[in-house]
């Protein structure tokens, strides 16, 4: 039954499934091996009438993981539709925390990857898809503590409303506030960071196809779209990540092959900034913002200005990565020290628990921001044979994460039992 969202909120003991989950499923795939076996075991299951929700929700991650993302979104949603609740089970015999993560039905990458920030600690995570038409539960299932793990997308919108509808009444502490991932849009972004002393984020402002056809036609200039936009430019399609249909376009002809290229209605524009540094390469930084305070997750180094970790082809350079090394292991009294009060405000205005940033250093030396969102991922995959220097720095981010949960978790009423 749905919950009203207007009034206190009870809890009951959990009715969950369990399932492999995304951790161990994606650790998998990266690491090689071959999930189509088990694909097809799960899916005979099915066929026999046999399986359960966690294997359906198991069968619809791998077959996105195998590439076909449209079938194993329908599956996610078949699943949703009669079970929303998942366990994780922690490393040890009892749990020491239980933690509650509000999901959205979107695509493997649309919610934060809590799983792995969880590996290998005494915390039982129970996620809870909140889903169109079904809603929050009349009676939560028990917890410590709680999460929001979806993203500032569109198709998540209706999730966060739901939850920020019943944020109020919330029996136990409630982490990543859904009001305040909506202000991670590259848009939105902008505005609340605007301002920052020590911290260049260019202007991205949106823009429809049609404003850009007339841009490339010369009918429109620059600054009729945004005051300080000029070219160059940065665009890409509004929703996407991780590169896709991210372009610089050098002048108004580029633009015009751009959007014959594209099929998308609306994007997002903004001014290119040159981060180049001195020795011709770009370099890239992924931060953890773990309770107010910076990690660094990693650090890519290219030869070329969209890049991001796989295209910098690190583990192919001993040179670049130790260079990673070093930033890692100087991180605190070296980027972190030199970008300090930045690195605060942004905390401070963005205002969220735990969230991602990807950033530069313009050549004024200043924070140059690139995205921030809470659904990144940060994981421990990398090899430790080559990767030396990263097992150790991913321990201290989960470290810092669970710590995080723990504290707000003994605020709580109750604990694990």
């Amino acid at each position: 039954m749905q919950h009203p969202v207007s009034t206190p909120i009870g809890m009951t003991v959990p009715d969950y499934a369990d399932r492999i989950g995304f951790a161990q499923l994606t650790r998998r795939a990266f690491e090689g091996v071959d999930l189509h076996p088990l694909r097809d075991q799960l899916v005979a299951r099915i066929a026999e009438g046999a399986a359960l929700a966690g294997e359906g929700l198991d069968l619809s991650l791998i077959t996105q993981l195998l590439g076909d993302k449209e079938q194993g979104l329908a599956i996610q949603s078949e699943v949703l539709t009669f079970h929303q609740l998942f366990r994780t089970p922690c490393a040890g015999p009892k749990p020491g925390l239980r933690v509650l993560a509000l999901a959205a039905d979107i695509d493997m990458g649309g919610n934060t990857p809590i799983e792995f920030l969880l590996e290998g600690s005494d915390i039982e995570l129970l996620t809870l898809y909140v889903v169109k038409g079904v809603g929050l539960p009349e009676k939560l299932p028990d917890h410590d503590v709680a999460i929001v793990v979806a993203s500032d997308s569109e198709e998540c919108r209706e999730a966060l409303a739901l939850i920020e509808k019943a944020a109020p009444h919330w029996p136990r502490p409630l982490l990543n506030r859904p009001d305040l991932i909506g202000n991670l849009d590259r848009d939105k972004l902008y505005r609340l960071l605007t301002g920052v002393s020590g911290l260049d984020i260019p202007a991205t402002v949106h823009a429809t196809r049609a404003q850009l056809s007339s841009l490339s036609e010369g009918r429109i200039a620059c600054e009729d779209i945004a005051g300080e936009l000029h070219f160059p430019m940065i665009a890409r399609p509004r929703g996407s990540h991780a590169g896709v249909g991210l372009a610089k376009l050098d002048d108004a002809s580029a633009l015009a092959a751009y959007l014959a290229e594209r099929e998308e209605q609306d994007f997002f524009v903004a001014r290119f900034v040159d981060y180049v540094s001195p020795d011709g390469l770009y370099r890239k930084y992924r931060l953890a913002m773990v309770d107010g305070k910076p990690y660094a997750c990693h650090m890519a180094i290219a030869d070329r200005w969209d890049i991001w970790y796989l295209n910098a082809y690190m583990a192919f350079s001993e040179e670049k990565r130790a260079e990673e090394a070093i930033f890692m292991l100087d991180f605190d009294h070296a980027f972190a020290a030199r970008h300090r009060s930045a690195l605060d405000e942004m905390s401070r205005r963005v205002g969220l628990d735990y969230f991602i940033v990807d950033c530069a250093e313009n050549q004024d030396g200043e924070l140059l921001v690139f995205e921030a969102d809470n659904t990144a991922v940060v994981h421990n995959m990398d090899s430790p044979v080559v990767f030396p220097y990263k097992p150790p720095q991913m321990r201290n981010i989960f470290a810092a994460f669970a710590a995080m949960l723990s504290r707000h978790g003994e605020a709580s009423e109750g604990g694990a039992t």
